[in-house]
């Protein structure tokens, strides 16, 4: 019914069908409903004089939700009142047909806006009613029928808004749904090929260390159990890492919040991360001391140590310059060496989950979660982590955690 009158526009003077064809053209670009229904109420205004418009969607049998509003005309600045059009839009889901009624709710002589004139037309999208547009006028003129007549158009131009919406919200869960596969499959892909790698180590070397028909000497068998402790806490390692990434992302980790030295802290990691591993040089610059913040001291830790240890897998023999000072009212802490660097293209993506540099130096095992743990940790701490590369030169981590309130009287 709608769609044969708006392919056949009789009975519309010049004006009415330019506005009714710039509606059209709306409709065929629209990427977004709002946005696309203020246009079209604008011209619809032009040729066609009403002063509120509601457009209720039938959410099922018994029920409609008002979904757009707008106040154009007479009682614009007034409260807005969505239900004044709820009664008419319920008649024309009901009946399936054009709804015209006046509605008198006062002394309309004293106030205009007592005296209400109400247009509800049905919305058919296909074969199916999925709302109703309601007009309505304070202290008339009436709706005529050549007003209601060119309300059709509008209304099935509308319409065929909607439907293009649900297509289009269609698609996008559609497409939605197929990044999820996709990222589900990659998740599946790298998780399985680094926890098969530790265990393939761990049961090649517990199987030999097992056969009967070979007696190890002493230096071998430590190497091999060796290596077997060492896969060890690398397979525990990233079931932590993917159980935290897992927990961050939810946000039910748990954090314990407390006073703690910033400088200091950062002394105490350098120094025991020198003791793990003799081949790591760090160069610690302190340029405030003391400097408090609140923050939980395990958690932290865990940022810090992964971009140490990302120096020395990504930059190996490089010096790790770690720097303290302040930018406003923020700790600002820098990480920096002068490693490969990472291509400008990548460096959007470091925090990403499970996202690793591509052509990046494979034989460096890892997931993708490190950075990415680190930047929930921070955001947890209200803070900010950032990085900057240049290709060949280096990479220099930027943290800024919220420096603790003196006046609190928390760091006593």
């Amino acid at each position: 019914m709608m769609t044969d009158k708006i392919q056949d526009p009789e009975n519309l003077n010049t004006q009415e069908l330019d506005a009714i064809y710039a509606i059209s053209r709306v409709v065929t670009r629209a990427s977004e409903l709002d946005a696309s229904l203020d246009e079209i109420i604008g011209i619809a205004r032009t040729v066609f004089i009403f002063d509120n418009v509601v457009l209720y969607v039938n959410q099922n049998e018994e029920s409609i939700e008002p979904s757009y509003a707008r106040a154009i005309g007479r009682g614009r600045n007034s409260e807005s009142d969505l239900a004044w059009g709820e009664p008419i839009a319920k008649d024309v889901l009901k009946e399936g047909k054009i709804v015209v009624r006046q509605e008198i709710t006062g002394d309309f002589t004293k106030d205009r806006m007592k005296d209400r004139y109400f247009l509800g037309l049905p919305l058919i999208a296909g074969d199916q009613n999925v709302g109703a547009l309601v007009f309505v006028r304070y202290g008339g003129p009436q709706f005529t029928p050549e007003h209601t007549h060119l309300a059709e158009y509008i209304a099935g131009h509308i319409a065929q808004l909607y439907e293009h919406g649900n297509l289009v919200t269609q698609l996008s869960r559609l497409e939605a749904e197929r990044q999820l596969e996709r990222l589900q499959d990659d998740f599946v892909a790298t998780v399985s090929h680094e926890l098969i790698t530790p265990l393939g180590f761990i049961k090649g070397y517990a199987t030999t260390l097992l056969r009967d028909d070979t007696n190890w000497d002493e230096n071998t068998r430590r190497e091999f159990l060796t290596i077997i402790d060492e896969e060890t806490d690398r397979l525990k390692e990233l079931i932590e890492n993917l159980l935290d990434s897992s927990r961050l992302q939810s946000g039910t980790l748990r954090m314990e919040f407390q006073p703690i030295r910033l400088d200091t802290m950062i002394r105490d990691l350098s120094l025991r991360a020198k003791s793990f591993d003799e081949n790591l040089n760090i160069e610690v610059n302190l340029q405030i001391s003391p400097l408090k913040i609140r923050a939980d001291p395990t958690r932290l830790a865990q940022v810090f140590d992964n971009l140490l240890s990302n120096a020395v897998k990504y930059a190996p023999g490089s010096t790790v310059n770690v720097t303290l000072g302040t930018q406003d009212d923020h700790a600002h802490i820098e990480f920096s060496d002068q490693g490969p660097g990472i291509p400008a293209e990548d460096l959007p993506n470091i925090f990403t989950r499970f996202y690793r540099v591509p052509n990046q130096n494979r034989s460096v095992r890892g997931t993708g979660l490190g950075l990415f743990i680190c930047r929930r940790i921070i955001h947890a701490h209200e803070g900010e982590i950032t990085a900057e590369s240049k290709f060949g030169e280096g990479t220099t981590f930027h943290i800024y955690l919220p420096i603790m309130n003196h006046k609190s009287g928390e760091d006593s």
